[in-house]
């Protein structure tokens, strides 16, 4: 009875282990955006960043938060399982907005201690008046 109740244990432990150590990655096909020189008169530009989860638990995006108020992130809502794709959106405004811009979207997931940061960047070309 002893070794039973022994072996048991042990199973319990290793499996919690194993438990413990499955988690979600995100793997970015890519990190960075660049628009070009993009006309004022379009009002916005947007642009999609696509990851895959490569760990074994499922992705949890809890939040994105962006730069500036001139960016608008959107993300996929429901959990992203293992070996499955999901995406980013990024909208700039170009609206007010002549010059050259550099924005970050920063993803916040479930991965332990590990955040995604997303770069958009181009030149918006002021309407002639």
């Amino acid at each position: 009875m002893k070794k039973v109740s022994f072996l048991l244990l042990c199973c319990l432990m290793l499996g919690g282990v194993a438990f413990a150590q499955s988690k979600p990655a995100a793997q970015f096909t890519r990190t960075e955006h660049n628009f070009g020189s993009v006309r004022e008169s379009l009002g916005a530009v947007t642009t999609e960043f696509e990851f895959t989860n490569i760990g074994d638990a499922p992705l949890i995006i809890q939040r994105v938060a962006a730069s500036c108020g001139c960016t608008t992130p959107g993300y996929s809502r429901e959990p992203i399982l293992p070996g499955k794709k999901g995406k980013i959106t990024a909208r700039y405004s170009t609206t007010g907005r002549p010059g050259n811009f550099n924005k970050t979207i920063t993803v916040y997931t479930n991965v332990p201690d590990t955040t995604y940061v997303l770069t958009i960047k181009g030149n918006v070309i002021p309407d002639k008046k």
